[in-house]
């Protein structure tokens, strides 16, 4: 068994990660930047190494530095976590070449599944539906030159998406909706895969208009065993980034069948490129026909983890780890029920209000939420700060119930309560898209954030009605103690040292 772990990440996954070291008895190492010196992860852990500068290319994207801090500290097995380096066959491949474990699938897997025209190539041979588009060549630059994409768009047939083929995330991907629009289209995903994946090549795929995004959790150990752990639907996405997810999928709880299909090719397509340990089949799904097509696999653990752990009652990062030694599946297809239903929001530190501008600064107070049913994945505690280096997730909050209706109104209660004062979150958007009729009726599809909340603004900046009761009731309380209530500005008979009313500054609701 693994017994001392380098977490190569951070924040909020690396959190978790700790979290199911300290349940398994593994000792869990940290990395960190300078930016993250005093960081949550960073306090939790065994140890922690420093990997260098702020920018991730000089920390938590240097394979050397990663490798170094795992001989450094006596670690045997490195867990990557999501994002940065965790689908990256080379630092796979030197993790093993090192002598350590390496928590993740074959350094093969990810690199077939890492080009997704190689991807749908396999998963062509495999059997499994992949989306009607053009690929060409890669090596040929005349088969993915402007003129041979715009004569494969006319045969496709608009809307088609232009999609780079060397990486995921919506990044090199552009929606064209008619042939005036190829052109510029194809310049910009270009460059822009260039900038992300070192790899300008793309390729085309037929856009499924009012399409719902739905994924499957697969499973794979040494031992040729590979299994799915039910899906989750990802339809409410902004700009092919996921906000909420959940599980079952509104769509597939009414068509057990196409849901039976859909599990079938997930494990075809694992299967397909041997896999091992935690992965994603990500397919996009026509509501209308209930037909299904292969969009991509996550070769890693995904951020919506928690969702399916809700419903299967399976620790993913425990069979991670587990598996990443070499011991079996401990249970078979059959074994795997879904039970009552949840529903995962990331909480941003970020304004929907003004283009998602991120927040960036020291939180005075975070709070959180408890109750049955309520879990919290957060990489941040008080007095902590958010650099604008990292992404801007702040928590995940789960919420779980025995039917969807109870776990969305568990999860408004829960994002009432959480709080993360002196930076801007989304929590009020979230609260938004949840209250939605679309979204109450299960039928938002992935374009229904552009659609519903493009302008999307809240409904009111002032002080939410509770915190005015709360400072009537502060009043009466220090008058009934003997004193002057508001007019006493000497002194709080309550005796509460943080009281506005103890402070003699100029303190005012919303202003000084």
């Amino acid at each position: 068994m693994i017994r001392k772990l380098i977490i190569a990440n951070r924040a909020e996954i690396a959190v978790r990660l700790i979290r199911a070291c300290r349940e398994m008895g593994i000792s869990p190492v940290a990395v960190y930047s300078e930016a993250d010196a005093s960081a949550l992860h960073v306090r939790l852990a065994d140890a922690a190494v420093c990997i260098g500068p702020a920018p991730a290319a000089d920390s938590y994207l240097r394979i050397d530095r990663l490798i170094d801090a795992a001989r450094q500290t006596g670690a045997d097995a490195v867990h990557p976590g999501y994002g940065f380096l965790s689908e990256n066959a080379e630092f796979a491949e030197a993790v093993q070449g090192a002598d350590l474990t390496w928590v993740g699938p074959p350094p093969s897997a990810i690199r077939q599944m890492g080009s997704k025209t190689q991807a749908r190539a396999l998963m062509q041979q495999a059997g499994v539906p992949i989306v009607p588009g053009y690929q060409g060549w890669t090596d040929d630059a005349t088969s993915t030159s402007n003129k041979a994409l715009s004569a494969a768009a006319e045969a496709i047939g608009y809307p088609v998406l232009v999609k780079a083929a060397g990486g995921g995330g919506g990044r090199g991907m552009r929606i064209v909706s008619e042939a005036a629009e190829l052109a510029s289209a194809v310049t910009g995903a270009r460059a822009e895969a260039l900038a992300a994946f070192g790899d300008p090549a793309l390729f085309l795929e037929k856009y499924i208009q009012h399409g719902r995004h739905i994924e499957l959790q697969v499973f794979g150990d040494a031992h040729g065993d590979v299994v799915h752990l039910g899906e989750r639907e990802c339809s409410i996405q902004r700009r092919h980034q996921k906000v909420i997810e959940e599980s079952p999928s509104p769509l597939l709880m009414a068509h057990p069948e196409l849901r039976a299909a859909m599990g079938q090719a997930a494990v075809a397509a694992a299967a397909a490129v041997g896999y091992q340990n935690a992965g994603t089949i990500e397919f996009i799904v026509d509501p209308q026909a209930l037909s299904f097509y292969f969009l991509e696999m996550n070769t890693r653990l995904q951020v919506e983890h928690p969702v399916t752990e809700s419903v299967t009652g399976l620790d993913l990062v425990r069979l991670q780890l587990r598996v990443a030694a070499g011991e079996p599946l401990p249970f078979t297809q059959a074994d795997v029920q879904l039970r009552g239903h949840a529903l995962e929001c990331r909480v941003y530190a970020e304004d929907p209000a003004q283009g998602y501008l991120p927040s960036v600064g020291k939180i005075l107070l975070a709070g959180e939420p408890r109750g049955p049913g309520i879990r919290v994945d957060g990489g941040f505690a008080t007095g902590d700060t958010v650099s604008p280096y990292y992404d801007a997730l702040l928590a995940k909050v789960v919420a779980s119930a025995v039917n969807r209706d109870d776990a969305i109104e568990r999860m408004q209660a829960a994002l009432a309560q959480t709080v993360y004062l002196g930076l801007t979150t989304n929590v009020l958007f979230l609260r938004a898209i949840l209250a939605h009729p679309d979204f109450r009726a299960g039928s938002a599809t992935t374009q229904f954030l552009e659609q519903q909340f493009g302008t999307w603004q809240p409904a009111s900046v002032s002080p939410p009605p509770e915190v005015f009761i709360a400072a009537a009731l502060a009043d009466t309380l220090a008058a009934r103690a003997g004193g002057a209530g508001l007019a006493d500005h000497a002194g709080d008979p309550t005796g509460d040292p943080f009281s506005p009313w103890r402070q003699a500054d100029g303190f005012r609701l919303g202003g000084r």
